[in-house]
């Protein structure tokens, strides 16, 4: 008989060590030959990225060892940091240096390209026998220079195109004639105006294929010497056109789902095409779905992926599909289409059993903006039933971004949470992807309304369902959802808590300090300065700070330089200052976003102390957190 217990005293096997053990994140993956390459966080080893591979013979070996590090810093966000030729020579970007090295497995790393502090390298791609990377130098300009290089495998690199404030996702057609990419100018990000682009390497003429005012193509792939197949969005989704160079281009099975994000990093990819002219996409409208798209039809593939889903691979009829299932594993398999076998090839079972594991409940209210879309982690514990007529504290999660998504896999941190008895829940508010532009757009000009609007709308909605209790409702968020924390606690009475990880308080500061890929980020979602500057002021919580009156745990990595510490110290300061309880914890050695398992063992625990603190319950195996 299952003990009775109050809600978030509930007491778990998934203990802040498992949580930061848990399902190695995979940094993207590669067929090469018989064997399967992929990338794969190590939190153990401070969060490197290394590379595996599985042989044909199913063993599995890392390639790229201790202590190097495949992480790039294009874009600050980074992506694609490595790359395999066909015949097994690994390529990478090692973190400390931003240089460009390659490796055959079990021999010394060789640097490609020169040392020098100012250059880095990203989205790296083996096309044709070539290896192509995106360079970004820096100088005294704010915006650095960019280009798409060639790099030879002894020799100076060669640029092969240029000319943009941004470029990505270069793909080099079958003959080495041509070669198609991503660009953007300032203030647009990738998910508002993009163009894609093609140079004739023969004779250097460039011309535009797709994009403009309010188009965002993304992904170029050649599925013939002059033909490309590239996701786009005139009608509001990211759905695949095909266009021949010297003809129009003509949707490949629309549908209203996105195949498509956010350009955050240099290595995503959505789709991949065989060479029988079969294609496998994501398509995402709330959660995701792999479908294959053949002449004879469209059908879904038996892949368990639901949420953050990448079609990293597609080499004749095996495709490489990563992501995490509905019981929240994260993981790589390899789908054969013509049999469809479907083999997991990394990722899997956490150390604690399935029925730990909460459900997504999909919700959508109405908001005062228009609908807003959630999922529900109920508290889910096989040994625990909840005394009775009492309903469960809530933590409401506000993602990053804020142009970003969330889907109905849960996390090992929710289940830290929800076997403990605290319900979750996960809000992809207005400005999310993965439901259309005019969802994405409805943030424009309106960050710090809209956001704070639907998130308190959606938790309001799930306790006056009698879902959760009213008055223990915390919100938690880092960097953007940090910002969002922050504001929703002095704008709302919804939240009687809130977490705020590397949050942004001073909107101002941010324009003015953070780096080149967000520099104008704030134009759209403010405005422009110094023209909207009065707006900045009235929307950052640093302007108001007789405002917090709810108590907050504030975390802070040290070196974030997108962030800084004194943003965090100065809502400190005024909790401080107005008797407000609150505690504040600066990691050392952390940036923007915690990589270490030790930050991440200690931020969760003093998460939970923290609202055991607050809302009144035990936190069993977890110390008390204590307030200033």
């Amino acid at each position: 008989m299952a003990d009775t217990l109050p809600y978030g005293s509930w007491p778990s096997p998934i203990t802040p060590e498992s949580v930061a053990q848990a399902s190695p994140r995979v940094d993207g993956a590669r067929l090469v030959g018989d064997e399967v390459w992929w990338g794969e966080s190590v939190p153990h080893e401070a969060g490197r990225v290394a590379v595996k591979r599985r042989r044909g013979d199913g063993s599995v070996e890392t390639v790229l060892p201790a202590p190097a590090n495949a992480r790039s810093a294009v874009h600050e966000y980074g992506g694609g940091a490595w790359t395999a030729s066909d015949d097994g020579e690994l390529y990478y970007v090692e973190k400390t240096d931003q240089r460009v090295y390659a490796l055959r497995p079990g021999e010394t790393a060789r640097p490609l390209t020169s040392a020098d502090d100012a250059v880095r390298h990203g989205g790296l791609r083996w096309e044709h026998g070539a290896l192509l990377a995106v360079r970004e130098t820096h100088g005294s300009s704010r915006v650095p220079d960019r280009a798409i290089v060639r790099i030879p495998l002894d020799g100076p690199a060669e640029v092969l195109a240029e000319g943009s404030d941004f470029l990505a996702q270069p793909a080099l057609s079958p003959d080495g004639r041509r070669l198609a990419w991503v660009a953007w100018d300032h203030p647009d990000m990738p998910w508002d105006a993009t163009v894609l682009r093609v140079v004739d390497l023969e004779t250097g003429s460039v011309h535009d294929v797709a994009g403009g005012s309010h188009r965002a193509p993304l992904q170029p792939v050649w599925i013939a010497d002059d033909e490309l197949l590239y996701a786009d969005d005139p009608d509001g989704r990211w759905n695949l056109f095909r266009r021949p160079l010297d003809g129009d281009a003509q949707p490949l099975a629309p549908a209203d789902a996105d195949t498509g994000g956010g350009l955050w990093v240099l290595g995503t990819r959505w789709f991949g095409a065989a060479d029988d002219g079969r294609v496998v996409a994501v398509r995402t409208n709330g959660a995701d779905e792999i479908v294959e798209i053949a002449p004879s039809g469209i059908r879904p593939l038996d892949v368990p992926v639901v949420a953050g889903a990448a079609v990293d691979d597609v080499r004749g009829a095996r495709v490489l599909v990563s992501g995490s299932d509905a019981g929240g594993r994260s993981g790589l398999w390899l789908v054969d289409l013509d049999s469809g076998l479907v083999d997991l090839v990394t990722g899997g079972a956490a150390s604690w059993g399935d029925e730990w594991m909460p459900t997504a409940r999909a919700l959508s209210t109405d908001g005062p903006h228009g609908p807003v879309h959630a999922f529900a982690y109920a508290p889910t514990n096989p040994d625990v039933a909840p005394v009775a007529g009492e309903r469960p504290p809530y933590v409401v999660l506000v993602h990053g971004g804020p142009t970003s998504h969330v889907g109905p896999a849960p996390s090992a941190k929710t289940a830290f949470f929800t076997s403990r008895g605290i319900g979750v829940l996960d809000v992809n508010y207005g400005g999310s992807t993965g439901y259309g532009r005019a969802y994405r757009d409805r943030l424009k000009g309106q960050w710090g309304v809209v956001d704070v609007d639907d998130v308190a709308a959606a938790a309001s909605a799930l306790a006056e369902a009698g879902l959760a209790d009213p008055d223990r409702l915390a919100i938690a968020g880092g960097s953007a959802g940090g910002w969002t924390v922050l504001a929703a606690v002095t704008r709302t009475d919804v939240f009687s808590a809130g977490i705020s990880r590397y949050g942004v308080g001073d909107a101002r500061a941010l324009a003015e300090d953070t780096h080149d890929f967000e520099a104008r980020y704030l134009d759209g979602l403010i405005g422009p300065l110094p023209e909207a500057e009065a707006i900045y002021v009235e929307r950052s919580p640093l302007g108001r700070l007789e405002l917090f009156r709810v108590p907050l745990l504030i975390l802070q990595g040290s070196e974030d330089r997108v962030v800084p510490p004194s943003q965090a110290e100065a809502i400190r300061d005024a909790l401080t200052a107005h008797g407000v309880p609150h505690a504040y914890v600066l990691y050392e050695g952390e940036g923007h976003g915690f990589r270490r398992s030790e930050t991440v063992i200690d931020s969760l625990e003093r998460e939970l102390g923290f609202l055991g603190a607050v809302f009144g319950f035990e936190t069993p195996g977890v110390p008390a957190l204590e307030l200033d």
